[in-house]
């Protein structure tokens, strides 16, 4: 049984949910079975069994399928009564035995430690620790250096490793959290020169410790009057009270804003949304006090312009509700995905993710499950960051997709689009677009973005010209050119040809032919490749295939059906799947005969005489490829049979079909389509893309084009 990690603490405000969610990550990369347990919990009313909004963001962001009851182990008022009544070593000893029920089912589990705010716990430090041996976990402690100087930090983190150490905890590493960015080196020297065990610091991040306007909606019991879920989900970076008339009132909104104003003043209202509308500035929403609601008149005036936007009403005034607002924070919750992906960012541009995972001492699984391939491909794109295009800028998906890639430090992105338009749309999503001269401590270490727009980049010109040479067969003049080029997929597609961007993915709202056209023409073919296709990788529950070509060639003849299995089988591996080819058909091995088995049976012979190297069988059936005791009965002796990992298609149908099915009736997550066969790597979304989905297919773009770029 490999070793559990308890993260725990010293005290309240150490915000250690965002190490919390960090280590799940990490260990959820490693095996396929990990297992959550907070010993102790508060109770949502007294008698009543309590959750935890961190455990809940845990269960549904991992998909873990154990039951919720069994992630907790008592409320706090149950073990205060099980201490006074029987002492502490019976209270511990029942804690022991709901650890251990998890952990029978489970390859490691990630234990959050007590919360150190309204716990009638004595000596809570002490508690942790010896919850922590008994499970035989490693410690984590985590401090808050929260408006605290540098040495007042080095010296509380000592501290904690030395109280740790002292009541026998086998201590993990060491974390500062929240500490003042401008301090964060001078703290981490510190911790280095000081500690036996490995210390990470992690900067305070805005953006964590904002409520988000839900939130704010809860704390104060609003109505709410406008607005979705998306505005509802905005970050309230600070508060502007309302009382001046408007001219004075508008130079005093800020991005991310909340305006609360009372619910009389209209002007004040309509100015805010009319301001957030034109993008100077946007704001997070409105809240308007003492209980009254605007007419009809100006709440369809507020609606039309600024959808989305939250406009909410309580009941109290002006001061009672600055009372409520003002001692908030913003917290990680199932409902605020993007406060995850930010605390994911930052923990991973902060600690070794390698050094600690290696401390834990994981034995992978050898079981690949759809997360963990997930996770291998940003861990590899991050590895050697490459540039990416997005054309399609302004599209929602795709900026919310961007501030995943960049919070997660995936790639370097540029966003095609009229500039001012695009920052607009991701100030409306409550997306901050950092400016590509972004200066800071670690600016290099960080994913960049910047936005062109064709029409208006200087290298228009230098585009067209290429372009004019490439096309001149087709009777493409420079004239021409200007305007070609301006076309989103055609301007990203030359940066990737001139070597401006390494790959471009394209399709959320654009045609498969807008996307790959541009492509053919300018980036062509590779060197052996006769043609181009594509692949899904198949994400299954305990392991991932290759289908190709399931999305661009309708009837491949032998020779182009060998192709894409040698494509496939180059792509599988680069990706960490061992080729295993099975060419599918109707028909397995001599059983049948035709038209359609005999081109398979050709394209089988023809990989064999092109690449021996590869492990290749077919015509098969598709359960004889992948079922082995089907194998054993159809296909005896194959080295694929039953084992088969790269699964070619006959003809698009086919395939289209089969992927479809496999993915909606068997739950897989289907990547891609991956195209392959191109000199540099383009690639093609479905225009019914999930946000995840582009972000998938950004890092396998980034990875297809890290050969490229050599050892660098």
């Amino acid at each position: 049984m490999a070793r559990s990690v308890y993260v725990t603490g010293i005290d309240r405000g150490d915000g250690r949910q965002a190490v919390e969610l960090g280590v799940m990550e990490l260990l959820t990369r490693q095996v396929d079975r990990v297992g959550i347990f907070r010993p102790l919990v508060h109770a949502a009313a007294p008698g009543e069994p309590g959750t935890d909004h961190v455990v809940e963001l845990l269960r549904a962001r991992y998909r873990l399928d154990l039951p919720a009851t069994e992630l907790y182990g008592l409320t706090y008022e149950e073990a205060a009564a099980l201490q006074a009544a029987q002492g502490q070593d019976e209270l511990v000893s029942t804690l022991v035995d709901r650890f251990r029920a998890v952990e029978r089912s489970c390859q490691t589990v990630l234990v959050l430690g007590t919360d150190f705010a309204d716990t009638n716990i004595p000596d809570e430090l002490a508690f942790n620790a010896r919850l922590a041996n008994e499970f035989g976990a490693w410690v984590l402690p985590v401090v808050g250096g929260h408006h605290q100087d540098p040495e007042a930090v080095v010296a509380e983190v000592r501290n904690a490793h030395r109280a740790y150490t002292d009541l026998g905890c086998s201590t993990l590493a060491m974390v500062a959290n929240r500490v003042a960015p401008s301090a964060k080196q001078q703290v981490l020297r510190g911790l280095v020169a000081k500690l036996p065990v490995p210390a990470y610091v992690l900067p305070e991040e805005p953006a964590l410790a904002a409520p988000t306007v839900a939130q704010l909606v809860e704390a104060t019991g609003a109505e709410v009057l406008l607005g979705d879920a998306a505005g509802l989900a905005r970050d309230v970076r600070s508060f502007v009270f309302g009382g001046a008339m408007l001219p004075s009132f508008l130079p005093a909104l800020t991005e991310g804003a909340l305006v609360v104003t009372p619910g009389d003043r209209a002007d004040l209202l309509i100015g805010s949304l009319a301001a957030h509308s034109a993008g100077a500035p946007p704001i997070a929403g409105v809240l308007l006090t003492l209980g009254q609601h605007p007419g009809p008149n100006v709440m369809a005036l507020a609606a039309r312009l600024a959808p989305g936007t939250p406009v909410a009403v309580v009941p109290e005034g002006s001061w009672p509700t600055a009372a409520t607002l003002t001692h908030l924070e913003g917290r990680l919750t199932a409902a605020s995905p993007r406060k995850a992906e930010i605390a994911l960012g930052l923990f991973e541009l902060h600690v070794d993710t390698a050094e600690l995972t290696n401390r834990i001492e994981l034995s992978r699984s050898e079981r690949v499950t759809p997360m963990m391939f997930e996770h291998e491909l940003l861990e590899r794109a991050r590895a050697r960051r490459q540039h990416v295009v997005l054309p399609e800028g302004a599209e929602e998906r795709v900026l919310r997709a961007t501030e995943i890639l960049l919070r997660r430090n995936i790639c370097d992105l540029t966003l095609l689009g009229e500039v001012d338009a695009v920052r607009r749309k991701a100030a409306s999503l409550g997306i901050a677009l950092p400016q590509e001269d972004a200066a800071g401590e670690e600016a290099a270490d960080r994913s960049r973005v910047r936005i062109v727009d064709p029409a208006t980049s200087p290298l228009r010109q230098r585009f067209a010209e290429l372009y004019a040479e490439l096309r001149a067969h087709k009777g493409m003049t420079v004239e021409l050119a200007l305007d070609v080029v301006t076309d989103v997929s055609y301007f990203g597609t030359l940066m990737v040809q001139e070597g401006i961007a390494d790959g471009m993915v394209s399709g959320a709202v654009h045609s498969t032919a807008a996307t790959i056209r541009p492509a053919f023409e300018v980036i062509k073919t590779a060197p052996g490749a006769a043609i181009v296709s594509s692949v899904f990788f198949m994400c299954l529950a305990d392991r991932v295939l290759v289908y190709g070509d399931c999305a661009v060639n309708p009837d491949p003849d032998a020779q182009q059906l060998a192709d894409i299995a040698i494509q496939s089988a180059e792509t599988a591996a680069q990706f960490g799947v061992e080729p295993r080819i099975a060419m599918l058909s109707y028909s397995t091995g001599t059983s049948g005969s035709g038209a359609d088995v005999d081109k398979v049976r050709k394209a089988t012979e023809l990989v064999r005489a092109l690449r021996p190297d590869l492990l290749v069988d077919g015509p098969i059936q598709y359960d004889a490829a992948v079922d082995a005791r089907v194998a054993q009965t159809k296909l005896p002796g194959s080295a694929v049979a039953g084992r088969a990992t790269v699964l070619i298609f006959p003809d698009l149908n086919t395939g289209n079909n089969t992927y479809k099915a496999v993915q909606r009736s068997a739950g897989a997550v289907a990547v891609g389509p991956v195209l392959q066969g191109l000199r540099k790597p383009v690639n093609d979304l479905s225009r019914g893309a999930l946000v995840q989905d582009i972000v998938n297919t950004v890092a396998i773009t980034a990875i297809q084009s890290q050969p490229s770029k050599g050892s660098a």
